[in-house]
C-alpha cells in the first residue's frame, strides 16, 4: 500500500462573488501568500494560498453549492502511490471516483465512512 506523507490542502467554500473578502481575510489580514491555482480548474472560481511550509494550502472556491453539503468540500492528502492507495481503498470496500485532471497532480477522490470527502494526490511536479 501507497504511504500517506502529509495533509497537503483544505479545500473550503466562499460566498459567490468572495473573492475579495478572502483576499482581505487570508492574505492581508492573516498574511498567507496567495497562489495561482492551475488554469484547467478555472481560476475566477478560486483564491489559493501558501499556509506555512511550501506546498500547505488553503483553497477557497465559489460554487452554486455553497456550505457544508457543498461538493467542493474536502481535504487532501499527499501520498507517494495514488495507485496503490486506490487500489487498498476499493478493497476496503470504499469507492473512488476521478475528478478533473491537473498536470503533474494524479488524483481521485473518495469518501471516509462519516461522509467526509477526501482527495488523495501524488505532486509530481508544477502544475503550471
Amino acid at each position: 500500500m501507497g504511504t500517506v506523507l502529509r495533509l497537503q490542502h483544505a479545500s473550503i467554500p466562499m460566498t459567490p462573488g468572495g473573492n475579495d473578502k478572502a483576499r482581505h481575510f487570508y492574505g492581508q489580514t492573516l498574511g498567507l501568500t496567495e497562489i495561482t491555482p492551475p488554469e484547467v480548474l478555472g481560476t475566477e472560481r478560486f483564491v489559493w494560498y501558501q499556509a506555512g511550509d511550501e506546498g500547505h494550502e488553503v483553497h477557497l472556491y465559489t460554487d452554486d453549492g455553497y456550505g457544508p453539503g457543498s461538493r467542493g468540500l474536502h481535504f487532501c492528502l499527499q501520498v507517494d502511490d495514488p495507485d496503490s492507495v486506490r487500489q487498498t481503498l476499493e478493497a476496503n470496500g470504499y469507492q473512488t471516483a476521478d475528478t478533473d485532471p491537473i498536470p503533474n497532480r494524479p488524483r481521485f477522490f473518495t469518501h471516509d465512512p462519516f461522509g467526509n470527502r477526501v482527495e488523495i494526490s501524488a505532486i509530481l511536479g508544477e502544475y503550471t
